[in-house]
């Protein structure tokens, strides 16, 4: 007998399942359910405190990235209880509107106890004596099902699916034994990868404290009085589309887009973004490139560019839009930003001081990318049971 069965998805081994979602979902009522009508749950209904409405920006493609308990907007209690649209701990979210291939999951662990989903999500309660909700979790988030929901668009102009799109959606379930021990493995990288992200996390924050500390609380009245102008170069970053594939970061103002073959500067540097996130200031320091929608610095003097992130990180950069549409900086604007200058002496300190936390902080995102790639090359080979896991 063969060791593996043709499905609709490939090849999969003889002793595994394969269920729909219709299939695995709770047996209680309103197990898989899509969001209120828009006009139930419009802005006018939005409170300062109360029930978090989940949207799109609290999920994402980033599988490592469960759920973002951050950036709610609320309702009252009252209104939540009538929309009915609940999710709680174990439940699978997707986005059935937009940036479809967008899932989530509530662990338990956020901030709070339930949530109500909006009218751009689908919410899903599946059936645990069948399989574990993050290990369908990982198989919804994994390249293969993000594929094929992208695959399942109905929508014409907006991407889109529907409770029917997300029923059929096929799952393959190994026996309960195999199941715990791909979870194993692929929770021990996510839980190393969430550690070193942590790590990181409290290194930045103490640079920052530290920065605080001897720029703002203890600086001193006879510094000298200057521009930003007057310490870096603000410069513009240009189009990347004629840039071949390499491993030299392309950063716009929401992070990396993309890896290309040349860099456009080679020397530490803060980005500011001219277009978009005005306050989603970064520093780097490797060969990058910046798109046109993104200013890069050049240092006038030494020891000097972790001080400058940490000074224009701390501005509040949205406040001096000068954009109508789009939010927009202008190096006029940014040049013209007024600063005290420390002395070399105590900018030299400040950056003996931070140094071995930057390294330590890169030593850290070499191992979550390296850690990264393998959870992702793992994932699709072990739920699809390309490779198998000694039980």
């Amino acid at each position: 007998m063969s060791e593996w069965k043709e499905t609709e998805l490939g090849k999969i081994p003889n002793e595994w399942d394969l269920k729909t979602v219709a299939e695995i979902k709770s047996p209680e009522k309103k197990s898989i359910i899509s969001g209120p009508f828009g006009s139930n749950i419009s802005a006018k209904y939005f409170v300062e405190t109360g029930v978090p409405v989940i949207r799109g920006n609290n999920l994402s493609l980033n599988i490592n990235r469960k759920f973002n308990d951050s950036g709610f907007v609320f309702i009252t209690e009252e209104k939540a209880t009538e929309l009915g649209t609940w999710a709680e701990k174990n439940d699978i979210i997707f986005t059935a509107v937009g940036t479809i291939g967008q899932v989530g999951i509530l662990m338990g662990k956020e901030n709070f106890p339930k949530y109500i989903i909006s009218n751009k999500q689908l919410r899903l309660r599946v059936n645990e004596e069948i399989i574990e909700p993050l290990y369908a979790y990982y198989w919804f988030a994994s390249p293969i099902m993000v594929d094929i929901i992208l695959q399942r668009n109905t929508g014409s102009s907006v991407p889109l699916i529907n409770l029917s799109v997300l029923k059929s959606l096929l799952v393959p379930i190994p026996p309960k034994n195999e199941r715990v021990k791909i979870l194993s493995i692929i929770t021990s990288l996510d839980d190393k990868i969430d550690l070193l992200h942590r790590q990181n996390a409290t290194m930045e924050a103490m640079a920052e404290t530290l920065f605080r500390q001897w720029f703002v609380e203890e600086a001193k009245e006879n510094w000298e009085e200057g521009k930003l102008s007057d310490l870096v170069v603000v410069k513009y970053g240009k189009a990347h589309k004629n840039l071949l594939n390499g491993n030299i970061p392309v950063l716009g103002s929401g992070g990396v887009m993309r890896y290309a073959d040349s860099a456009l500067y080679n020397k530490e540097s803060v980005l500011i973004p001219r277009k978009g996130t005005l306050n989603n200031v970064m520093y780097i320091n490797e060969p990058f490139w910046t798109v046109d929608t993104v200013f890069y610095t050049e240092m006038r003097r030494a020891n000097l560019a972790k001080f400058i992130f940490y000074f224009v990180k701390g501005l509040d950069l949205a406040s001096m839009n000068v954009g109508s549409a789009v939010p927009s900086m202008t190096t006029e604007v940014l040049n013209n930003i007024a600063l005290n200058i420390p002395p070399d002496s105590i900018l030299k300190k400040f950056e003996l001081a931070v140094t071995p936390l930057y390294k330590k902080m890169k030593t850290n995102q070499i191992q979550i990318c390296t850690l990264t790639t393998l959870r992702d090359t793992l994932l699709p080979k072990l739920m699809s049971g390309e490779v198998r896991v000694e039980i």
